[in-house]
């Protein structure tokens, strides 16, 4: 069974359900801190716990023509920023071991990218950190091999882990995701959905010539989220942009922040069916 810990006030793996979400990169200080400004006034009007997230380099793109972000001294900047004027807890991701020291002096969660959620140093090193640990499913990774993952960072001395889900490679371009892994993976440590990514298409649009960016299905989101809560799992990852059309990265899969109070509600709705279900005798 899995264990539960604190990141700030927010309770990981207790059973109360929370919130992963922000833009997928920093594109401006401006656009970050109105984005976590957006996000925090819908959740805390529906008292649903928020941890913000956002990247300062994403170094997994697609083409090195990509927008990648504003780096790591920039990003982590305005990434504290907002940790200190919104009184917000901070997720980030590392992709190498070098940066590790610098995200723990802002970031209360250090995130394994799924790419890279086999890749022991960088595992280790966040561990060592002291720092929360998020580690995504890679799209090629049984949910039971991940067991393997979280040891990692029990070995180094940090059980306060938790994964997160966003699907695994279906063929070519495309992702699905097995509901069984979500209970599977719960064994072992605390579980979260990524909704967002969960419905990418990856690279779909690069073939035949096209531009090398990925698609997706963004009206899918809610009808997995609520599936997904219905499951059990202990929070929702959602990259939530106010233009997903003119986003610097995973536009095609991001949720549009107008709908981001409507699909709470009903996460929290599935919530309190699930809770009173089991109250009752």
């Amino acid at each position: 069974m899995s264990v539960s810990f604190q990141v700030g006030e927010i309770h990981v793996g207790s059973g109360d359900l929370f919130l992963i979400a922000g833009p997928c990169v920093i594109e401006s200080e401006e656009h970050a801190v109105r984005m976590a400004e957006i996000i925090k006034g819908v959740t805390k009007s529906l008292g649903f716990p928020f941890i913000f997230k956002a990247s300062y380099d994403k170094a997994n793109r697609t083409s090195i023509r990509s927008f990648r972000g504003p780096g790591v001294k920039e990003g982590l900047r305005i990434l504290k920023k907002i940790k200190d004027e919104l009184h917000l807890p901070i997720l980030t991701d590392v992709h190498e071991t070098a940066d590790v020291g610098k995200v723990a002096e802002v970031a209360d969660i250090i995130q394994i990218p799924a790419f890279l959620s086999r890749q022991t140093d960088l595992v280790v090193a966040a561990a060592l950190s002291g720092r929360v640990v998020n580690i995504k499913k890679g799209q090629f990774v049984a949910p039971w091999d991940m067991r393997h993952a979280v040891e990692k960072c029990k070995d180094a001395g940090n059980s306060q882990v938790f994964l997160t889900e966003r699907g695994a490679s279906f063929g070519y371009n495309n992702l699905v995701v097995d509901m069984r892994s979500l209970a599977i993976m719960r064994k072992f440590a605390p579980v979260v959905f990524d909704a967002t990514h969960a419905v990418q298409l990856p690279s779909a649009q690069a073939n035949d010539g096209g531009p090398a960016v990925s698609g997706g299905q963004p009206e899918f989101i809610p009808l997995l989220a609520r599936a997904a809560v219905a499951a059990g799992v202990d929070g929702v990852f959602m990259e939530v942009h106010d233009n997903p059309k003119a986003a610097k990265s995973d536009g095609a899969n991001a949720l549009e922040s107008t709908n981001l109070r409507s699909v709470l509600k009903e996460l929290l709705a599935v919530k309190r069916a699930l809770v009173e279900a089991h109250a009752t005798p």
